[in-house]
């Protein structure tokens, strides 16, 4: 969710980590990061089971009609809660230590006619030197990192069934997921999904915001990351966690980059009213 500006970048050999083992090299070209399990919640911390490459029961195309269908009523389901949202990057040096930072808490709501809205809590002054935030940053921070893919973004998207395989103790399909197109000043998700396989329900997200953005005096490098989903209510599935540990490479040097984004205190301020059809009187 985090799209970064190079600034003076030194070249950087930091290892590259992260929570998760990686999908395997059949998924889309993203950038592969070695696993760590340290400070990642209990859905991360378990080991990875294998990806089985066995048809499903039903039709792959049934099974993406159906988890965008569940995506776009948990869209319109979770713009009826509010939640506290914490975000941090780091900058790592090439002995593993941080030289910059800049962290940010901020309480989500939503006004009544249904837009988000922000109020920041916490935002002590940033250390960062060698990247800044970006507009797009920020533009993912709210749209990409908890990629929610809805039955009218679908067209938007190839969807690709790789097999199945658990997150934790939920059985999942796997999809591959990347943007058909890319359309000026537009964001996409592209990596990989995972979706339960009792309610269609989007439990993990891996992979990077797209496109990359470089001009001639800029620089926007995004990086690779997971987030999980946990079941806060219902038959809905919530974001709770995202991470990153990657380098951003840049025409300056190497950036090794550490993001963390966490989804806590969902609340429901108002009720859904879900219309359902009503059968005809009969004659």
């Amino acid at each position: 969710m985090l799209c970064f500006v190079g600034v003076l970048a030194a070249s950087l050999s930091a290892q590259q980590v992260g929570p998760l083992h990686p999908p395997p090299s059949s998924g889309p070209d993203i950038p592969v990061v070695p696993s760590q399990t340290a400070q990642t919640p209990a859905a991360a911390r378990t080991a990875v089971a294998p990806l089985s490459t066995d048809p499903p029961s039903i039709p792959p195309e049934q099974i993406i009609q159906r988890f965008a269908q569940h995506e776009s009523e948990f869209k319109a389901e979770r713009d009826n809660f509010t939640y506290v949202q914490t975000f941090s990057i780091q900058t790592i040096d090439d002995a593993g230590r941080v030289d910059g930072e800049y962290k940010m808490t901020s309480d989500i709501t939503f006004t009544p006619d249904g837009k988000r809205d922000e109020h920041v809590t916490y935002a002590p002054p940033s250390t960062l030197e060698r990247i800044t935030m970006s507009q797009q940053d920020m533009a993912d921070l709210e749209n990409v990192q908890p990629f929610v893919l809805t039955a009218q973004d679908l067209p938007k998207y190839n969807v690709t069934y790789v097999g199945r395989q658990p997150v934790d103790e939920v059985g999942a399909y796997v999809f591959d997921v990347a943007p058909k197109t890319i359309e000026k000043n537009q964001r996409y998700f592209q990596g990989r999904i995972w979706v339960d396989d009792k309610d269609y329900s989007v439990v993990k997200t891996d992979g990077k915001a797209v496109p990359d953005i470089r001009t001639k005096n800029n620089e926007n490098v995004f990086p690779r990351f997971e987030t999980y989903r946990e079941n806060i209510e219902g038959e809905y599935w919530f974001p709770t966690y995202t991470h990153a540990d990657d380098e951003l490479h840049f025409k300056t040097g190497d950036v090794h980059i550490r993001m963390s984004v966490r989804y806590a205190d969902y609340k429901r301020f108002r009720v859904s009213i879900r219309l359902l059809p009503t059968p005809q009187n009969k004659q």
